[in-house]
Protein backbone atom coordinates (compact mmCIF):
# COMPACT_ATOMS: atom_id res chain seq x y z
CA UNK A 1 0.00 0.00 0.00
CA UNK A 2 1.41 3.33 -0.56
CA UNK A 3 1.19 5.71 1.61
CA UNK A 4 0.14 9.44 0.30
CA UNK A 5 -0.11 11.16 3.26
CA UNK A 6 1.37 11.55 6.60
CA UNK A 7 -0.20 8.83 9.16
CA UNK A 8 -0.10 11.25 11.48
CA UNK A 9 -0.86 14.54 10.74
CA UNK A 10 -2.46 14.04 7.25
CA UNK A 11 -0.85 16.35 5.56
CA UNK A 12 0.27 15.56 2.12
CA UNK A 13 3.64 17.86 2.52
CA UNK A 14 6.02 14.41 2.90
CA UNK A 15 9.57 14.73 2.10
CA UNK A 16 11.30 11.81 0.71
CA UNK A 17 15.18 11.30 2.44
CA UNK A 18 16.25 7.71 1.51
CA UNK A 19 15.66 4.83 -0.47
CA UNK A 20 17.32 1.48 0.65
CA UNK A 21 15.99 -0.51 -2.81
CA UNK A 22 13.18 -3.31 -3.45
CA UNK A 23 13.65 -5.40 -0.06
CA UNK A 24 11.49 -9.07 1.01
CA UNK A 25 9.64 -8.90 4.42
CA UNK A 26 13.11 -9.21 6.27
CA UNK A 27 11.25 -11.79 8.44
CA UNK A 28 9.98 -14.47 5.77
CA UNK A 29 13.16 -16.59 5.72
CA UNK A 30 12.97 -18.91 2.63
CA UNK A 31 13.98 -22.24 1.83
CA UNK A 32 16.72 -23.54 -0.95
CA UNK A 33 13.05 -24.26 -2.74
CA UNK A 34 10.90 -21.61 -1.69
CA UNK A 35 13.79 -18.43 -2.09
CA UNK A 36 12.42 -18.14 -5.90
CA UNK A 37 8.75 -17.40 -5.01
CA UNK A 38 10.13 -14.40 -2.89
CA UNK A 39 8.27 -11.28 -3.22
CA UNK A 40 10.34 -7.59 -3.25
CA UNK A 41 8.89 -4.55 -1.78
CA UNK A 42 9.96 -0.92 -2.56
CA UNK A 43 11.68 0.54 0.56
CA UNK A 44 12.15 4.26 1.18
CA UNK A 45 11.64 6.60 3.98
CA UNK A 46 9.86 9.92 4.42
CA UNK A 47 9.63 12.51 7.07
CA UNK A 48 6.42 14.47 7.36
CA UNK A 49 7.75 18.71 6.93
CA UNK A 50 3.93 19.65 8.99
CA UNK A 51 4.38 17.49 11.78
CA UNK A 52 8.05 15.69 11.94
CA UNK A 53 6.59 12.30 11.74
CA UNK A 54 9.19 9.70 10.16
CA UNK A 55 7.60 7.00 8.25
CA UNK A 56 7.06 4.16 5.50
CA UNK A 57 6.19 5.28 1.80
CA UNK A 58 5.12 1.98 1.15
CA UNK A 59 4.25 -1.08 3.26
CA UNK A 60 3.11 -4.49 2.12
CA UNK A 61 -0.40 -5.82 3.90
CA UNK A 62 -0.17 -6.61 8.15
CA UNK A 63 -1.50 -9.92 7.52
CA UNK A 64 1.49 -10.83 5.31
CA UNK A 65 3.95 -10.16 7.58
CA UNK A 66 2.49 -10.38 11.12
CA UNK A 67 0.77 -14.06 10.74
CA UNK A 68 3.95 -15.81 10.90
CA UNK A 69 6.02 -13.73 12.80
CA UNK A 70 9.03 -15.45 13.54
CA UNK A 71 10.78 -13.63 16.66
CA UNK A 72 10.78 -14.74 20.02
CA UNK A 73 11.18 -12.37 22.87
CA UNK A 74 12.02 -15.25 25.53
CA UNK A 75 15.46 -16.12 23.75
CA UNK A 76 16.75 -12.97 23.80
CA UNK A 77 18.24 -12.27 26.95
CA UNK A 78 19.05 -8.41 27.22
CA UNK A 79 15.01 -8.10 26.35
CA UNK A 80 14.23 -10.45 29.07
CA UNK A 81 16.05 -8.71 31.82
CA UNK A 82 14.93 -5.18 30.55
CA UNK A 83 11.05 -6.16 30.51
CA UNK A 84 11.65 -7.40 34.10
CA UNK A 85 12.85 -3.97 34.83
CA UNK A 86 10.03 -2.46 32.88
CA UNK A 87 7.33 -4.32 34.94
CA UNK A 88 8.63 -3.37 38.15
CA UNK A 89 9.51 0.23 37.14
CA UNK A 90 5.30 0.28 35.64
CA UNK A 91 4.20 -1.19 38.68
CA UNK A 92 6.13 1.00 40.81
CA UNK A 93 5.95 4.75 39.34
CA UNK A 94 1.69 4.42 38.51
CA UNK A 95 1.23 2.77 42.09
CA UNK A 96 -1.07 -0.17 40.35
CA UNK A 97 -2.87 -2.22 42.74
CA UNK A 98 -2.09 -5.74 43.22
CA UNK A 99 -4.78 -7.70 40.89
CA UNK A 100 -5.05 -4.95 38.33
CA UNK A 101 -5.33 -6.24 34.93
CA UNK A 102 -2.44 -5.71 32.25
CA UNK A 103 -3.16 -5.77 28.53
CA UNK A 104 -0.04 -6.42 26.21
CA UNK A 105 -0.56 -5.51 22.66
CA UNK A 106 2.06 -7.82 20.93
CA UNK A 107 2.36 -9.92 23.59
CA UNK A 108 4.63 -12.31 21.58
CA UNK A 109 5.53 -15.05 23.55
CA UNK A 110 4.26 -13.58 26.61
CA UNK A 111 7.55 -12.66 28.46
CA UNK A 112 6.64 -8.96 29.49
CA UNK A 113 2.53 -10.56 30.67
CA UNK A 114 4.81 -13.12 33.18
CA UNK A 115 6.81 -10.20 34.44
CA UNK A 116 3.85 -8.66 35.05
CA UNK A 117 2.14 -11.75 37.05
CA UNK A 118 5.80 -11.85 39.05
CA UNK A 119 4.03 -8.54 40.10
CA UNK A 120 1.00 -9.72 41.18
CA UNK A 121 -1.01 -8.48 38.16
CA UNK A 122 -3.72 -10.26 36.32
CA UNK A 123 -2.97 -10.56 32.51
CA UNK A 124 -4.28 -11.30 28.82
CA UNK A 125 -2.27 -10.86 25.44
CA UNK A 126 -3.18 -9.30 22.13
CA UNK A 127 -1.46 -10.58 19.27
CA UNK A 128 -2.40 -12.17 15.55
CA UNK A 129 1.36 -13.73 15.22
CA UNK A 130 0.14 -18.12 15.17
CA UNK A 131 3.68 -19.18 15.55
CA UNK A 132 4.53 -16.94 19.29
CA UNK A 133 0.62 -17.46 20.02
CA UNK A 134 1.24 -20.83 20.30
CA UNK A 135 4.00 -20.12 22.54
CA UNK A 136 2.27 -18.11 24.77
CA UNK A 137 -0.53 -20.07 25.23
CA UNK A 138 1.39 -22.99 25.94
CA UNK A 139 3.01 -21.17 28.58
CA UNK A 140 -0.34 -20.29 30.36
CA UNK A 141 -1.02 -16.94 29.27
CA UNK A 142 -4.23 -16.55 27.71
CA UNK A 143 -4.01 -14.38 24.46
CA UNK A 144 -6.39 -12.79 21.67
CA UNK A 145 -5.15 -13.68 18.44
CA UNK A 146 -5.80 -10.25 16.39
CA UNK A 147 -4.57 -6.93 15.41
CA UNK A 148 -5.02 -4.00 17.78
CA UNK A 149 -7.50 -1.81 16.67
CA UNK A 150 -10.62 0.19 17.27
CA UNK A 151 -12.69 -3.15 17.19
CA UNK A 152 -10.42 -4.93 19.29
CA UNK A 153 -10.75 -2.49 21.87
CA UNK A 154 -14.44 -1.96 21.11
CA UNK A 155 -14.40 -5.82 21.72
CA UNK A 156 -12.81 -5.83 24.93
CA UNK A 157 -15.08 -3.01 26.69
CA UNK A 158 -17.91 -5.05 25.66
CA UNK A 159 -16.81 -7.90 27.99
CA UNK A 160 -16.05 -5.33 30.97
CA UNK A 161 -12.72 -5.37 30.81
CA UNK A 162 -10.92 -2.50 32.88
CA UNK A 163 -7.00 -2.45 32.25
CA UNK A 164 -5.17 -0.24 34.49
CA UNK A 165 -1.92 -1.03 32.45
CA UNK A 166 -1.50 -1.36 28.71
CA UNK A 167 1.83 -2.09 26.90
CA UNK A 168 3.05 -2.16 23.53
CA UNK A 169 6.70 -2.67 23.34
CA UNK A 170 8.14 -2.56 19.92
CA UNK A 171 4.69 -2.52 18.57
CA UNK A 172 3.57 1.01 18.28
CA UNK A 173 5.99 1.81 15.55
CA UNK A 174 4.45 -1.60 13.26
CA UNK A 175 0.85 0.42 13.11
CA UNK A 176 -0.09 1.17 9.43
CA UNK A 177 -3.47 2.78 10.45
CA UNK A 178 -2.42 4.22 13.75
CA UNK A 179 -5.62 6.46 14.81
CA UNK A 180 -7.43 3.49 14.44
CA UNK A 181 -4.62 1.63 17.08
CA UNK A 182 -4.98 4.68 19.37
CA UNK A 183 -9.05 4.84 19.13
CA UNK A 184 -8.92 1.15 20.25
CA UNK A 185 -7.24 2.43 23.05
CA UNK A 186 -9.50 4.68 23.90
CA UNK A 187 -12.55 2.28 23.53
CA UNK A 188 -11.08 0.40 26.82
CA UNK A 189 -9.10 3.05 28.97
CA UNK A 190 -10.85 4.93 31.85
CA UNK A 191 -9.60 7.67 33.61
CA UNK A 192 -6.89 5.70 35.48
CA UNK A 193 -5.39 3.24 32.55
CA UNK A 194 -1.96 4.32 31.62
CA UNK A 195 -0.56 3.39 28.15
CA UNK A 196 3.50 2.63 28.38
CA UNK A 197 4.64 2.09 24.71
CA UNK A 198 8.58 1.58 23.89
CA UNK A 199 9.71 2.79 20.96
CA UNK A 200 13.11 3.42 18.75
CA UNK A 201 14.13 6.54 19.39
CA UNK A 202 14.07 9.12 16.49
CA UNK A 203 17.20 10.95 17.71
CA UNK A 204 19.02 7.85 18.51
CA UNK A 205 18.49 6.23 15.05
CA UNK A 206 19.60 9.56 13.28
CA UNK A 207 23.08 10.49 15.02
CA UNK A 208 24.63 6.47 15.60
CA UNK A 209 23.29 5.91 11.94
CA UNK A 210 21.03 3.35 12.52
CA UNK A 211 19.40 3.14 9.08
CA UNK A 212 18.64 -0.91 9.70
CA UNK A 213 15.84 0.02 12.10
CA UNK A 214 14.55 0.88 9.01
CA UNK A 215 12.29 -2.11 7.45
CA UNK A 216 8.80 -2.87 6.33
CA UNK A 217 7.63 -3.73 9.71
CA UNK A 218 8.44 -0.46 10.82
CA UNK A 219 5.98 1.82 9.08
CA UNK A 220 6.68 4.75 11.87
CA UNK A 221 10.25 6.03 13.70
CA UNK A 222 9.05 8.05 16.72
CA UNK A 223 9.56 10.53 18.55
CA UNK A 224 7.77 12.55 21.02
CA UNK A 225 6.68 15.47 19.68
CA UNK A 226 4.87 14.05 17.07
CA UNK A 227 3.33 11.70 19.39
CA UNK A 228 2.11 14.57 21.80
CA UNK A 229 0.33 15.58 18.64
CA UNK A 230 -1.24 12.43 17.69
CA UNK A 231 -2.43 11.99 21.29
CA UNK A 232 -3.80 15.53 21.86
CA UNK A 233 -5.82 14.84 18.81
CA UNK A 234 -7.55 11.48 20.85
CA UNK A 235 -7.98 13.79 24.29
CA UNK A 236 -5.31 12.15 25.66
CA UNK A 237 -1.55 13.66 27.02
CA UNK A 238 2.10 12.37 27.28
CA UNK A 239 2.50 11.73 30.76
CA UNK A 240 6.43 10.83 30.90
CA UNK A 241 8.73 9.62 28.76
CA UNK A 242 12.18 8.31 29.75
CA UNK A 243 15.06 7.10 27.87
CA UNK A 244 16.34 3.46 27.86
CA UNK A 245 19.29 1.49 26.03
CA UNK A 246 17.75 -1.61 24.80
CA UNK A 247 17.74 -1.59 20.90
CA UNK A 248 20.21 0.79 20.65
CA UNK A 249 18.56 3.70 22.52
CA UNK A 250 14.33 3.74 23.01
CA UNK A 251 12.14 5.71 24.58
CA UNK A 252 9.26 4.43 27.22
CA UNK A 253 6.27 6.69 26.78
CA UNK A 254 3.55 6.92 29.40
CA UNK A 255 0.21 8.25 28.36
CA UNK A 256 -3.65 9.09 29.98
CA UNK A 257 -6.78 10.55 29.01
CA UNK A 258 -6.41 14.16 30.05
CA UNK A 259 -8.63 13.17 33.35
CA UNK A 260 -5.96 11.04 34.45
CA UNK A 261 -4.77 11.79 37.94
CA UNK A 262 -0.98 11.77 37.41
CA UNK A 263 0.52 15.26 36.29
CA UNK A 264 2.47 15.50 33.11
CA UNK A 265 5.99 15.07 34.06
CA UNK A 266 8.42 18.27 32.63
CA UNK A 267 10.36 16.42 31.15
CA UNK A 268 8.15 15.73 28.12
CA UNK A 269 8.19 19.24 27.05
CA UNK A 270 12.05 19.33 27.69
CA UNK A 271 12.66 16.15 25.93
CA UNK A 272 10.73 17.66 23.01
CA UNK A 273 13.31 20.77 22.72
CA UNK A 274 15.87 18.18 22.64
CA UNK A 275 14.26 17.00 19.50
CA UNK A 276 14.34 20.38 17.92
CA UNK A 277 17.92 21.24 18.86
CA UNK A 278 18.76 17.99 17.11
CA UNK A 279 16.98 19.13 13.94
CA UNK A 280 14.82 16.37 13.81
CA UNK A 281 12.09 18.74 12.89
CA UNK A 282 14.39 19.67 9.63
CA UNK A 283 14.84 17.83 6.51
CA UNK A 284 18.37 18.85 6.02
CA UNK A 285 19.20 16.41 9.13
CA UNK A 286 17.52 13.91 6.85
CA UNK A 287 19.01 14.47 3.93
CA UNK A 288 22.86 14.59 5.86
CA UNK A 289 21.82 11.58 7.37
CA UNK A 290 21.37 9.52 3.83
CA UNK A 291 25.04 10.91 3.39
CA UNK A 292 25.99 9.01 5.97
CA UNK A 293 24.29 5.76 5.54
CA UNK A 294 25.64 5.39 2.19
CA UNK A 295 29.03 6.21 2.93
CA UNK A 296 28.84 3.49 5.63
CA UNK A 297 26.86 0.92 3.18
CA UNK A 298 30.09 1.42 0.87
CA UNK A 299 32.68 1.43 3.97
CA UNK A 300 31.30 -1.92 4.93
CA UNK A 301 31.47 -3.36 1.49
CA UNK A 302 34.91 -2.14 1.47
CA UNK A 303 36.12 -4.08 4.56
CA UNK A 304 34.25 -7.15 3.78
CA UNK A 305 35.69 -7.31 -0.24
CA UNK A 306 39.18 -7.13 1.57
CA UNK A 307 38.68 -9.43 4.65
CA UNK A 308 37.49 -12.05 1.59
CA UNK A 309 40.76 -10.72 -0.79
CA UNK A 310 42.78 -11.56 2.63
CA UNK A 311 41.25 -15.40 2.79
CA UNK A 312 39.45 -14.54 5.70
CA UNK A 313 36.00 -16.08 6.81
CA UNK A 314 33.32 -13.47 7.90
CA UNK A 315 30.22 -15.13 9.20
CA UNK A 316 26.80 -12.89 10.44
CA UNK A 317 25.93 -13.11 14.46
CA UNK A 318 22.12 -13.31 14.15
CA UNK A 319 20.28 -13.45 11.56
CA UNK A 320 17.82 -10.38 13.08
CA UNK A 321 15.33 -8.15 10.66
CA UNK A 322 17.45 -5.05 11.08
CA UNK A 323 20.24 -7.12 9.72
CA UNK A 324 18.62 -7.95 6.70
CA UNK A 325 18.15 -4.55 5.78
CA UNK A 326 21.38 -3.81 6.04
CA UNK A 327 22.26 -6.99 3.88
CA UNK A 328 20.18 -6.44 1.50
CA UNK A 329 20.82 -2.96 1.06
CA UNK A 330 24.87 -3.29 0.76
CA UNK A 331 24.11 -6.46 -1.41
CA UNK A 332 25.87 -8.80 0.85
CA UNK A 333 25.39 -11.87 0.13
CA UNK A 334 27.15 -15.86 1.20
CA UNK A 335 30.25 -14.52 -1.70
CA UNK A 336 30.85 -12.04 1.53
CA UNK A 337 29.34 -13.59 4.67
CA UNK A 338 29.47 -17.78 4.54
CA UNK A 339 26.46 -17.82 7.20
CA UNK A 340 24.84 -16.50 9.85
CA UNK A 341 24.73 -18.24 13.70
CA UNK A 342 21.54 -17.87 15.49
CA UNK A 343 19.41 -19.01 18.19
CA UNK A 344 15.95 -18.57 17.35
CA UNK A 345 14.60 -21.88 16.02
CA UNK A 346 12.30 -20.43 13.58
CA UNK A 347 15.32 -19.38 11.52
CA UNK A 348 17.94 -21.88 11.64
CA UNK A 349 18.34 -24.09 8.42
CA UNK A 350 16.69 -21.10 6.24
CA UNK A 351 18.24 -18.63 4.25
CA UNK A 352 18.09 -15.00 5.01
CA UNK A 353 15.74 -12.96 3.05
CA UNK A 354 16.68 -11.56 -0.20
CA UNK A 355 20.30 -12.13 0.14
CA UNK A 356 20.10 -16.04 1.04
CA UNK A 357 22.73 -16.45 3.28
CA UNK A 358 22.40 -19.88 4.96
CA UNK A 359 21.45 -19.39 8.45
CA UNK A 360 22.84 -22.10 11.06
CA UNK A 361 22.13 -22.79 14.94
CA UNK A 362 24.91 -20.68 16.72
CA UNK A 363 25.40 -23.83 19.36
CA UNK A 364 25.89 -26.49 16.76
CA UNK A 365 29.08 -24.90 15.69
CA UNK A 366 32.40 -27.06 15.42
CA UNK A 367 34.48 -23.89 14.11
CA UNK A 368 34.79 -20.92 14.22
CA UNK A 369 35.35 -17.62 11.69
CA UNK A 370 37.95 -15.06 11.75
CA UNK A 371 35.39 -12.06 11.82
CA UNK A 372 31.80 -11.93 13.05
CA UNK A 373 29.64 -9.30 11.05
CA UNK A 374 27.67 -8.19 14.22
CA UNK A 375 24.03 -7.99 13.07
CA UNK A 376 22.35 -7.55 16.42
CA UNK A 377 24.61 -5.14 17.37
CA UNK A 378 22.14 -3.42 19.54
CA UNK A 379 23.32 -6.22 22.16
CA UNK A 380 26.75 -5.58 21.69
CA UNK A 381 27.98 -6.05 25.02
CA UNK A 382 25.93 -9.55 25.87
CA UNK A 383 27.94 -10.51 22.59
CA UNK A 384 30.97 -9.25 23.51
CA UNK A 385 30.72 -11.12 27.10
CA UNK A 386 29.18 -14.12 25.39
CA UNK A 387 32.00 -14.35 23.10
CA UNK A 388 35.14 -13.47 25.13
CA UNK A 389 37.42 -16.43 24.26
CA UNK A 390 36.17 -16.11 20.75
CA UNK A 391 37.78 -12.56 21.01
CA UNK A 392 40.39 -13.39 23.45
CA UNK A 393 41.60 -15.98 20.78
CA UNK A 394 42.22 -13.12 18.02
CA UNK A 395 38.62 -13.60 16.67
CA UNK A 396 37.03 -9.82 15.57
CA UNK A 397 33.70 -8.12 15.34
CA UNK A 398 32.85 -6.01 12.52
CA UNK A 399 30.50 -3.48 14.21
CA UNK A 400 28.12 -1.75 11.06
CA UNK A 401 27.25 1.54 13.12
CA UNK A 402 27.80 4.78 14.03
CA UNK A 403 30.45 4.01 11.69
CA UNK A 404 32.20 0.74 10.11
CA UNK A 405 34.39 -0.49 13.31
CA UNK A 406 36.67 -3.90 13.78
CA UNK A 407 36.66 -4.51 17.50
CA UNK A 408 39.14 -6.79 18.80
CA UNK A 409 39.98 -8.29 22.27
CA UNK A 410 41.71 -4.88 22.92
CA UNK A 411 38.58 -3.05 21.85
CA UNK A 412 36.62 -4.77 24.10
CA UNK A 413 39.51 -3.97 27.13
CA UNK A 414 38.48 -0.22 26.44
CA UNK A 415 42.10 -0.15 23.91
CA UNK A 416 41.32 2.00 20.90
Amino acid sequence: MKNLHCMNCGSFDLHRFIDLGDQPNGNHFPTADTKADELVFPFAMMVCRSCGQVQLEEFPTPEFMFSNHPYVTGINMPVVDHFDWLAKHTVRRFQVPENSLVIDIGCNDGTLLRKFEDNSMRVLGVDPGRLTGKLCREAGTTVCETFWNEATGNALRQLNLKPRVITATAVFYHVQDIHNFVRGLAAVMDDETIFIAQCVNLQDVIEKCQFDHFYHEHTMIHSVGPLKRLFAEHDMRVIDVEHVDVHGGSFVISVGRNANPHPTSPGVDEWISREKAAGLYDTSTYDEFATRVRANRDDLVKLLKQLKADGKRVWALGAPLKGNTLLNYCSIGPDLVEKAVEVNKFKIGKLTPGMHIPVESEDEQTETPDYYLVLTWNFLPFFIEKYKAFLADGGQFIVPNPTVRVVGYEGVAGKS
